[in-house]
């Protein structure tokens, strides 16, 4: 369970980190958008009210409420899932991940009301319209390692 801890407090932290430079040391949240490397990378603010995709969004504070709740049940029953079926290392580090990035998600919707979005990416001609963050990116990969390595192994 130290992995869950590590990959969830490193996750968590990198998140944050890469929010607060973003959102107030770069300014992003009054410049709107920093073209980094176009079109692959550039940083475009978005406070995402909902979920993926900003699905379920509005300002309402049962909304805002709801979405930390199931943030974390969902945390806390993957915690008790990986605690009584011992994934193993990468089942571990899965689980970590997608904590981490749940909590770093529920940090902005506690501190600025929304998620704050901001790492938008496109190439070959496709322009992606969505913005996403660290945690999005550690939510999703923890949940796909989860998919692949959650399952009868013993941890080692």
């Amino acid at each position: 369970m130290k992995v869950v801890f590590w990959a969830g407090f490193w996750s968590f932290l990198i998140d944050q980190a890469s929010k607060y430079f973003v959102v107030h040391w770069l300014d992003l949240r009054q410049r709107g958008e920093i073209d980094v490397l176009p079109p692959v990378l550039n940083f475009r603010m978005a406070w995402n009210e909902g979920v993926n995709f900003g699905l379920m969004s509005g300002s309402s504070d049962i909304r805002k409420w709801a979405l930390i709740g199931i943030a974390v049940l969902v945390s806390g029953l993957v915690l008790y899932w990986v605690h009584k079926d011992q994934p193993g290392k990468y089942g571990f580090l899965s689980a970590g991940l997608l904590v981490g990035g749940a909590l770093g998600n529920i940090v902005d919707r506690l501190l600025y009301g929304a998620v704050a979005d901001f790492l938008n990416m496109s190439c070959c001609g496709f322009e992606n319209p969505y913005a996403f963050n660290v945690a999005d990116v550690s939510i999703f990969v923890g949940a796909l390692g989860l998919v692949f390595f959650a399952g009868g192994k013993k941890a080692t």
